[in-house]
């Protein structure tokens, strides 16, 4: 019974026609070509063959009578001449060879020697005739050029000139792709992972970011198993927008989704669109999506999308954002162009979506906007879990208890600390990275590098001590501060001399008197100066940069004050650009409202450091001896503090930029 074979690849009942490789024809076959034409013209040539002998070897020849005539021409400033024997000469044996390589009929010149010039030549013959009692030669002398030296003379230059146009040519274009071809220069620069570069990252590497997990793993199973959800009449996603922080993971989890679905994968930057040449972006755009087509079902990952999706019309300047707009006008089409059945899906990343455009964000281009914040207190355990497992660790590391000293930290600065705390035990000789290597890794990266040589006066060192000491007693006695864990005076960073680290609460609502605290915590170090000193210093610039920025976000941000309003100038999209959206008058009234917000808190500071005078002393006096105080040291010197730093409610009130992760420093 025969045997049945299934044809491979069968689609619609016919085989499809395997591709035969292509062989082109490139410009190096040319230059092969030419270098093996002109070699063989010259071991072709035939005065290749010909011998050169001395007066001597051709007075023999002369006196046996084997010479018929001599024909002589002049060339490079000598003049040569070649010696014609007779037909019987040449039949001998000893010219076989050279009649062999002779071309273009026989020949009977094998000979050929070099004089100075026609007269001395006329001379030598003459003596030469008179000795040997014959009748003297007379030289026929013509007039020739080298055709291959003249040949070569034109074609070398133009050679060169042709090679170095194609090397510039080449170089120019080799951005764009195989070929070297003038169009290259419009080829998408997508780095692509398919099947043969697989991306190895899963959803197992990311941690911290459980809730975007689930939005973009829907995304994967889309790509798996579209059927599932087409059958019910839903709609592939075409775009999913992740937006965030830098360093809380976008590019990362993009990656995972890669790695998962395990489709071919374009990843690019928004700046790989931006070009000098007109219409080059629009080109690069409509080239990825035409090898998107033909790799579908696929992912398309832009990173850092702002760069070429910001808002259109705003802020031109003689239509310096004409290609730029040009390159998003053809990214929106081809978003909303596409089928949506071919499994083509979209993803970005910014850390900037206020700036793009509302074409580009709207449905039907990006459905979904998944947003990934800094991860909270079991977020940062479990990335600190994924980090420490490359580590080392000594038995008293608890990833828990540095993800509680870590508080406002993304991902990327985790991965830091992890890798810090590895370094300094290195450092040290140390077999294994303790906890006291975290404690200064995270010191580090929060308060810069220590400056162990760095040389301070007596007299600074006692105001840095008396500053750092003031941020300590007003936020222990505050009631809506958060918990103090660490006061330092050791110089570190670029320019501060000391700093306070607090641990701010998992908190995203603040009231007005919780703000108000936090800006008198932040005056705490200019208040004990001048209570102490009698006269202030330049080390609280950073703190007075903070709390006007505070100030101003209470007045003109989230409605806090009476005599301005429940308004908020909040302008995110741009819509203001150059003006103000108040008047003079209640520019004025901002300004008024908000010396009083900052000179009412630093009363209240003034007079709180006042009467714990006694407490400010010895937490001074002990900085100035340890350099370096932690809680337990506060509570032995000031007490416990005198309330419970959780509130038991708190209402709901937008939480401000500027004290949401500020008070994890003060210095």
């Amino acid at each position: 019974m025969a045997s049945k074979t299934k044809p491979a690849n069968r689609k619609n009942g016919k085989t499809p026609a395997t591709k035969e490789p292509k062989s082109g024809f490139g410009f190096y076959w040319i230059y092969i070509v030419v270098a093996v034409v002109l070699l063989g013209i010259q071991l072709l040539n035939p005065s290749s063959s010909v011998k050169t002998i001395a007066w001597k070897e051709f007075s023999e020849i002369y006196a046996k009578g084997e010479v018929e005539k001599l024909v002589g021409y002049k060339q490079d400033e000598l003049y040569y001449i070649e010696v014609h024997l007779t037909d019987a000469a040449m039949k001998s044996d000893k010219f076989k060879d050279f009649q062999n390589k002779s071309f273009g009929g026989a020949r009977n010149n094998p000979y050929l020697f070099t004089e100075s010039s026609p007269e001395s030549l006329e001379n030598r013959l003459k003596a030469l005739a008179e000795k040997e009692g014959k009748s003297q030669l007379q030289v026929q002398w013509e007039t020739r050029h080298s055709w291959f030296s003249d040949a070569l003379g034109f074609l070398l230059p133009t050679l060169l000139l042709v090679g170095l146009w194609f090397l510039l040519f080449r170089r120019v274009t080799s951005g764009g792709g195989p070929g070297g071809q003038i169009f290259n220069i419009g080829k998408s620069k997508a780095t692509l992972f398919d099947k043969n570069t697989k991306v190895n990252i899963t959803f197992n590497d990311v941690a911290g970011l459980e809730e975007a997990k689930v939005e973009v793993i829907e995304v994967v199973d889309f790509l798996k198993n579209p059927k599932k959800y087409t059958a019910l009449g839903g709609k592939i996603p075409k775009g999913v927008l992740l937006v965030g922080p830098p360093g809380t993971g976008k590019t990362l989890l993009a990656k995972a989704v890669a790695g998962e679905a395990q489709v071919p994968f374009f990843t690019l930057s928004g700046s790989d669109f931006v070009e000098m040449f007109v219409g080059v972006g629009a080109s690069r755009v409509r080239d990825l999506f035409k090898q998107a087509r033909e790799k579908a079902p696929c992912i398309i990952f832009i990173d850092e999308i702002d760069a070429v999706g910001r808002s259109r019309g705003k802020n031109q300047i003689m239509g310096g954002n004409d290609e730029r707009e040009s390159t998003l006008n053809q990214l929106l089409v081809e978003m909303d162009g596409f089928s949506t059945d071919l499994g083509i899906i979209m993803m970005a990343a910014t850390n900037r979506p206020d700036v793009l455009d509302a074409a580009l964000l709207r449905p039907g281009r990006f459905d979904r906007q998944i947003s990934i914040d800094r991860p909270d207190l079991i977020g940062r355990e479990q990335i600190f879990k994924v980090h420490l497992k490359a580590l080392k660790l000594a038995a008293e590391v608890d990833a828990h208890k540095l993800a509680e000293q870590t508080p406002g930290f993304a991902g990327a600065e985790i991965a830091n600390v992890c890798n810090e705390a590895a370094l300094i035990a290195a450092r040290t000789d140390k077999k294994e990275v303790e906890m006291i290597d975290f404690n200064a890794a995270i010191d580090r990266v929060i308060g810069g590098l220590e400056k162990k040589n760095k040389i301070i006066s007596p007299e600074e060192k006692k105001i840095v001590a008396y500053h750092e000491a003031g941020h300590a007693v007003v936020g222990w006695f505050l009631d809506s501060t958060d918990p103090l864990v660490k006061v330092s005076i050791v110089p570190r960073g670029v320019a501060a001399l000391g700093y306070a680290q607090y641990l701010p609460k998992e908190q995203y609502l603040y009231t007005t008197e919780q703000l108000v605290d936090s800006m008198c915590m932040t005056l705490g170090g200019r208040a004990a100066e001048e209570i102490v000193f009698g006269r202030i210093s330049t080390g609280a610039q950073n703190d007075l940069e903070r709390i006007t920025r505070m100030a101003y976000g209470m007045v003109t941000l989230y409605g806090m004050n009476k005599a301005v309003g429940p308004v908020s100038f909040n302008d995110p999209q741009g819509e203001y650009q150059f003006r103000k959206p108040y008047s003079e008058q209640t520019s004025l009234l901002i300004d008024q409202e908000v010396r009083k917000i900052i000179e009412t808190a630093y009363d209240k500071t003034l007079d709180l450091i006042r009467s714990k005078r006694e407490v400010l002393e010895a937490i001074a006096q002990e900085l100035l001896s340890k350099e370096v105080i932690f809680k337990q040291d506060l509570e032995r010197l000031a007490g416990p503090r005198p309330f419970d730093v959780q509130n038991a409610e708190i209402p709901a009130v937008p939480i401000p930029e500027s004290a949401n992760n500020p008070t994890n420093q003060e210095a």
